[in-house]
């Protein structure tokens, strides 16, 4: 009896060293695996460049959103999910919508507010029973119906390569990243995102090996 208790304590005892020594990884291999992928696409499909500049900088905006998401996931936000008062994380945690957000922000366009303004003018669309823009933003069912009424929206056929470009949204069933300028061998891109806290890189070769995928959208062309 006592050794079947003392052998129920271990295993419970080295799962749970299990799961720190996996978050320290992950953690490690984040802030040490900075560097972006190195296998490239031997073909040639051009990356797209926006004819809008939004926030005036000289740069277009497909080229800021996809700078934009690659500046965020440099800083090597922790996964964690928060309600933030002034709705935009400031502790260097954050969640998938917010890679996509900070994107956004920096080709000049302020997500909270436009999902804010837009639950406000359709609030049929989007069925929410308490709007409440700091949160609502950062939620990947509001941001779909966002995407749809105010986004180019495009093939979900991973065999048209050059219609993936980088700086364009991805959604999947409960999921939302950026679409990377990086491809891999088969020219299939890269996805810039933050799913959860035992990622070990930010952009990853994960299209091909996700079957939920829902959405495809393009801020501006």
């Amino acid at each position: 009896m006592l050794r079947r208790r003392f052998f129920w304590i271990l295993l419970l005892v080295l799962l749970g060293a299990a799961v720190v020594t996996g978050l320290i990884l992950s953690r490690f291999f984040k802030h040490t695996s900075a560097a972006r992928p190195s296998d490239r696409y031997a073909g040639e499909i051009a990356q797209l460049y926006s004819s809008v500049d939004r926030d005036g900088d000289g740069l277009d905006d497909q080229s800021d959103i996809l700078e934009g998401a690659l500046a965020y996931v440099a800083t090597c936000p922790v996964y964690e999910s928060k309600y933030y008062a002034g709705g935009y994380p400031d502790d260097g945690c954050g969640v998938c919508t917010d890679v996509v957000a900070a994107a956004l922000k920096a080709a000049g366009y302020d997500l909270r507010s436009l999902v804010a303004e837009d639950v406000a003018a359709a609030p049929e669309a989007y069925q929410i029973e308490t709007p409440d823009a700091n949160i609502d933003y950062r939620r990947v069912r509001n941001l779909k119906v966002y995407f749809v009424r105010h986004a180019v929206n495009l093939t979900l056929d991973l065999s048209d390569l050059s219609a993936w470009q980088g700086g364009d949204v991805v959604i999947f069933q409960n999921h939302i990243g950026i679409i990377s300028d990086r491809r891999n061998k088969a020219g299939v891109p890269y996805v810039i995102h933050h799913n959860d806290a035992f990622q070990f890189r930010y952009e990853e070769d994960i299209l091909e090996s996700r079957k939920d995928i829902v959405g495809h959208y393009r801020v501006s062309e």
